[in-house]
């Protein structure tokens, strides 16, 4: 007895069953007999190249059991467009409908890639993004302010509508309520720095020229700054201040901020507050060519702040021509 065996509507179906290699497989996937029924009846369709609405009632079956199951979301996209160019009913209204349905799933099932890849490809044939969308994205970020599907689908969606200018305000209240979000860091750089790059070059090259706009980074260095105050250990904005100095091509305008937090050196790094200060100051000193101050901060953090990665301090110690240090 079976959902589709017993139907009426699938009785011209002959279901293809999975091959496992031969009567005794040597490691047989143990599906359920549901779940076998119903690859079984999507293997006949496909090789028919069926695209119908039974389909889509098929694949949302087999989704519901399996949402990362990568070809049944592809099948189940080509269905879609196949109906719609056949009975040429309104596409929005259609991607609409299916987007309504993809909320629920997504929701309940958080962190699978193939759902929102399939909500891209729905979305990348609409010319103005649907008045719901970013109420949904919101719902997920609830569940999930660091979900790297969510941040990554994000972006894609600013890029292709054109969000820029609505974006940077939203991102503020992540990083309000949550100084550590390394996703919002990451958002925050995109939506400021990214609306010139053209990701079709693969390398992140500017499409107008090495631009600098020395207000926005004087803005942005005096915001990270603020934020590192609030959690010294957190990487994150450590990250996107060297990120903007290197738009200048110098760190050394930060070099009295990271001393803030290193303690002292030469007292074995007392009142140190951040291991990410010392390897910022580390670098400044470098470029100063100050090789035995950068490599006394190399040598706290292997020794005391930071010594699982001791190898790789010793390692930027022997580039300035310095020895190893023991832990």
């Amino acid at each position: 007895m079976g959902k589709y065996s017993d139907s009426e509507e699938w009785a011209d179906i002959v279901p293809i069953p999975q091959n496992d290699g031969g009567p005794n497989p040597l490691a047989a996937i143990a599906y359920t007999e549901e779940y076998s029924e119903a690859m079984g009846y999507l293997r006949a369709v496909m090789a028919k190249n069926e695209k119908s609405e039974r389909v889509l009632e098929l694949t949302e079956h087999i989704i519901n059991m399996n949402p990362a199951h990568y070809t049944i979301w592809l099948y189940r996209a080509n269905t879609l467009f196949r109906l719609q160019n056949l009975y040429q009913t309104d596409l929005q209204e259609d991607i609409l409908e299916e987007l309504r349905w993809l909320d629920g799933i997504s929701l309940k099932h958080l962190k699978n890639y193939q759902i929102w890849h399939h909500r891209q490809t729905l979305m990348a044939l609409l010319s103005t993004i649907p008045s719901t969308e970013l109420s949904f994205l919101a719902q997920m970020f609830a569940k999930d302010a660091k979900n790297y599907h969510v941040w990554s689908y994000r972006q894609w969606l600013v890029r292709h509508f054109s969000l820029w200018d609505t974006e940077l305000p939203y991102i503020e209240n992540f990083l309000t309520a949550d100084v550590r979000n390394n996703s919002a860091w990451n958002h925050r750089w995109f939506v400021l720095f990214g609306r010139h790059v053209d990701p079709n070059l693969g390398k992140g090259m500017d499409v107008v020229g090495n631009i600098v706009d020395e207000d926005l980074l004087d803005r942005e260095v005096e915001y990270t700054q603020a934020k590192i105050r609030l959690a010294p250990q957190n990487q994150s904005p450590w990250n996107y201040l060297r990120g903007l100095l290197r738009k200048r091509g110098s760190l050394l305008e930060c070099k009295s901020f990271a001393e803030e937090f290193v303690g002292d050196m030469e007292g074995g790094g007392d009142g140190c507050r951040s291991s990410h200060a010392l390897d910022f100051f580390a670098d400044c000193m470098a470029e100063e060519k100050e090789a035995e101050k950068a490599g006394k901060a190399l040598e706290l953090l292997a020794k005391r702040f930071d010594p699982i990665r001791r190898n790789y301090w010793n390692y930027r110690r022997g580039l300035l021509g310095l020895g190893a240090v023991e832990a």
